[in-house]
């Protein structure tokens, strides 16, 4: 995650520095060096952020569409799914262990390449990317 996206969704969050800091369990310096593009946003970070904004972004209006619905996943693949047994279908990008590609992911980084140019991740964060909702 660039630091101009982190400075976006602190926005979108409407939290000052400090309080976002609170949120992530950082210090309020790491806020600032994140921002300042003097430190690499932590991949433990940019997801407690991105689950933070998928929170505020989330319209209760609108049902929900899940990623197996969406991907039309077999029924073989739901059975070994986090996703799916956990009935979050909405946050299948924020849940390690889901195997979209056929296998699990070996880290955060490689998991976030993938969900960033998946339909169900970009539907989810549209309004946000668009600068809406």
């Amino acid at each position: 995650m660039k630091s101009n996206k982190f400075k976006d969704i602190r926005a979108r969050l409407n939290k000052t520095q400090k309080e976002l800091a609170q949120l992530l369990g950082v210090s309020i310096k790491a806020i600032h060096s994140y921002e300042q593009e003097w430190r690499k946003i932590p991949h433990h970070v940019e997801r407690q952020l991105l689950f933070l904004l998928s929170r505020v972004i989330q319209d209760d209006s609108t049902p929900s569409e899940y990623c197996w619905d969406i991907r039309k996943c077999p029924d073989k693949k739901l059975k070994t799914c986090p996703a799916w047994e956990f009935k979050s279908g909405d946050l299948c990008w924020f849940i390690n262990g889901t195997k979209c590609s056929g296998k699990a992911h070996n880290s955060w980084e490689d998991k976030m390449k993938e969900c960033k140019n998946c339909e169900v991740f970009n539907r989810f964060f549209e309004k946000d990317s668009n600068g809406n909702g």
